[in-house]
């Protein structure tokens, strides 16, 4: 009986490093607040946020183009006063025709 208790504890002896990082690697993956699901969470936001920040930086690319068009052009800017906010001039009528399958 001592026997099998003494080779039981060299044994955990032997092995007490390889047991020791194999109950830290389960921590650090599962229990810790910095796990690799975390982890794993935190990238995937950061890459939708890269994808938002790309998309609006071309949106802001856009606007500043469109912008300077219509503060260089008086033709670009009347156009645009027409279609968007249906401006006119005094002696003009506007008709605005709307088709069926629009809503």
């Amino acid at each position: 009986m001592k026997i099998d208790k003494l080779a039981t504890i060299q044994r955990v002896k032997k092995h007490k490093y390889l047991y020791l990082f194999t109950i830290f690697g389960i921590w650090m993956l599962f229990f810790d607040t910095n796990s690799a699901f975390r982890h794993k969470e935190l990238n995937n936001k950061i890459a939708k946020l890269k994808e938002r920040r790309d998309f609006y930086q071309l949106e802001i690319i856009n606007d500043r183009k469109a912008l300077n068009e219509l503060t260089t052009s008086k033709v670009k800017l009347e156009k645009y006063a027409r279609e968007i906010f249906y401006m006119k001039k005094k002696n003009e009528d506007i008709f605005i025709m709307k088709y069926e399958n629009q809503d």
